[in-house]
């Protein structure tokens, strides 16, 4: 079956069809030797990757830098608003045009939603939301799918739990809508009552055939469940840190509630105290995995757009 890809941009996973994230996720896996360093690849070389970074980050703009370095390119880039000329007074947009004549694509994480998409409109190559605010992570989401496919060998037919900040949780908020484009899914949504999930991802879910439950208790669907995705709870999107601490650890996962369970332990990192590490040396856990995926995963977002799109 030949597969086609036809974005130019990668701003919201709910752009994608089914179509898209298979092409990625089949690049993804092709690319693994070279991912591990097992084989060398020139198939960017020449090419340069343009990192705006104004939130922090470490394993996304880590895996990008490693990603373009792998396939032969180069990357530019500053890692905080403080480090660029944006701390100037200088307009995101003067800066993305400058980048545009700098790079052959461009990476942008900020703490505003709908920053990638305007900066989108404004350039002529390609662009990747690495997360704006609560809003999408979609690169994430597809090495997210990827670690589910590799582990459990299919998308479809699987029940997945979603746990802890699923209000400002832009991961989860992106592997919901991914979740609308595979058959027979269900997901738990496990929550504080401050922290549900929006009700703009739940109207989503209504238009597909996505079963959704939403729940307080872990115990209460720990064995009905395929996959933990766990998140952190996020100090940083609480204005009152007194509604943070009344939450903080509200959910932890540790060894011995998943032991004998038929389950998978995911997580986006950072991981902070909402799971034990005890479960770092059991089968359970995928989340380093996970991490690692980033790199073949971004690779292949890499390689399609700038080769789809050369300037």
């Amino acid at each position: 079956m030949i597969r086609i890809f036809r974005l130019k941009n990668i701003i919201s996973i709910k752009d994608f069809e089914r179509e898209d994230i298979e092409y990625i996720l089949d690049e993804a896996s092709k690319l693994e030797d070279v991912a591990k360093s097992r084989e060398i690849s020139e198939e960017l070389k020449g090419k340069i990757l343009g990192l705006m970074f104004f939130e922090p980050s470490t394993r996304t703009r880590m895996s990008f830098e490693t990603a373009i370095k792998r396939l032969g390119g180069e990357d530019i880039g500053f890692e905080s608003s403080g480090s660029s000329s944006v701390s100037k007074g200088e307009s995101i947009a003067d800066t993305a045009k400058m980048f545009e004549g700098y790079s052959d694509a461009l990476v942008i994480r900020h703490e505003l939603e709908g920053v990638s998409k305007f900066i989108s409109d404004i350039v002529d190559i390609p662009v990747i939301n690495a997360g704006d605010g609560a809003g999408q992570h979609p690169t994430q989401t597809l090495l997210d799918l990827y670690t589910i496919k590799k582990e459990l060998g299919e998308i479809d037919n699987l029940n997945i739990a979603l746990i802890g900040d699923l209000k400002f949780g832009r991961t989860v908020h992106s592997l919901s809508n991914a979740l609308c484009l595979f058959e027979n899914i269900k997901i738990y949504m496990v929550s504080p009552p401050e922290l549900k999930m929006p009700q703009e991802i739940l109207i989503d879910l209504n238009k597909t055939n996505v079963e959704y439950e939403e729940v307080n208790n872990i115990e209460d669907i720990i064995d009905k469940v395929n996959v933990l995705y766990v998140t952190r709870i996020q100090k940083e999107r609480f204005a009152d840190i007194d509604e943070y601490l009344k939450i903080k650890g509200a959910y932890i996962i540790n060894k011995k509630m998943l032991e004998g369970k038929d389950v998978i332990v995911m997580h986006p990192l950072p991981r902070i105290d909402e799971i034990d590490t005890d479960v770092d040396n059991t089968k359970y856990n995928k989340y380093f995995t996970q991490a690692a995926n980033a790199v073949p995963v971004r690779m292949a977002i890499l390689k399609t757009l700038i080769k789809n799109n050369p300037k």
